[in-house]
């Protein structure tokens, strides 16, 4: 069992071993106080289907459902041994219909190779093949079954496997892998999006197991319009306040060495230097020519 401090609630605290795995995909204390920080445990006061409560470790006084990280950890090992097993990362797609979790979708992409399919969802690119947007993935990967209940009803058609982030008012029909998180959440989902993308790279060798991704948990994390817009601002101002710095300082270079090279101009041709080079001879000078 993992150890962890007496601050983590009960729930993280009965953490098992992935069954029949390597100790090595045991969760650690660092993801879960991400998974609590991130909220990916609380669910919703609904419960669509039955099913859902082997994921559920306990409910709180307001009716919010409370998920067991400990089922959501193995199913997440479980999804990204899945995907691992794809020789073509390109077969993956990765959908989300949701503005929260199409940043999170392009990174999982970008970062493990998968298609990725973000914003309104074209009926018929599972099943149309005379669409110019057709394409044949060997498993899809969904954030809310829910909103994404197209991909999902096309996929059955063409069999091709689902792996899904579900609440607990989410469907769980023609879902085969069902990952129990908080899919409302935009930190929950680029989290769960995260950490899934780190265990397929894992899994792959890309990355060493032993050392902390060097890829922030932030990127994943959908960001408000207004958000990036003050920060391109932020940004563009400080750029040219360091260019206008930069040719303060140029100028201020080439001023001084322009002033160094004109002083030393003016004591060569003083007056005072040609008046003593072409002067009259001394008196002593001429009682010596006079000897």
């Amino acid at each position: 069992n993992l150890p962890v401090s007496s601050s983590v609630p009960l729930l993280a605290t009965k953490m098992s071993h992935v069954p029949n795995g390597s100790s090595a995909l045991t969760m650690t204390e660092h993801d879960v106080q991400s998974l609590l920080a991130c909220e990916a445990h609380l669910g919703t006061k609904q419960l669509a289907d039955p099913r859902h409560k082997k994921y559920i470790y306990s409910r709180r006084t307001d009716g919010v459902f409370v998920f067991n990280l400990a089922r959501t950890w193995e199913k997440l090992m479980l999804a990204a041994r899945v995907l691992v097993t794809i020789e073509n990362p390109a077969d993956i797609c990765a959908i989300s219909s949701r503005p929260y979790g199409q940043r999170a979708v392009f990174k999982f992409g970008q970062y493990t190779g998968a298609h990725s399919l973000a914003g309104r969802y074209t009926p018929g690119t599972l099943t149309n093949q005379m669409q110019d947007k057709y394409i044949e993935p060997r498993v899809i990967v969904v954030t809310d079954p829910r909103v994404d209940h197209q991909p999902v009803r096309e996929s059955a058609y063409s069999n091709i496997p689902v792996i899904a982030f579900v609440n607990t008012d989410s469907p769980l029909r023609y879902v085969d892998i069902a990952i129990p998180c908080n899919n409302k959440s935009k930190t929950a989902i680029g989290l769960m999006y995260y950490l899934l993308a780190r265990e397929v790279l894992r899994l792959r060798n890309a990355i060493p197991r032993q050392l902390p991704w060097e890829i922030k948990v932030d990127l994943f994390f959908y960001r408000e319009p207004e958000e990036v817009e003050k920060a391109e601002k932020v940004e563009d101002t400080f750029d040219a306040k360091q260019a206008e710095y930069e040719a303060n300082l140029e100028n201020v270079a080439t001023g001084a060495a322009e002033q160094t090279w004109t002083t030393g101009e003016e004591s060569w041709g003083a007056e005072g230097a040609t008046g003593e080079w072409g002067g009259e001879a001394t008196t002593t000078e001429a009682t010596g020519a006079a000897y």
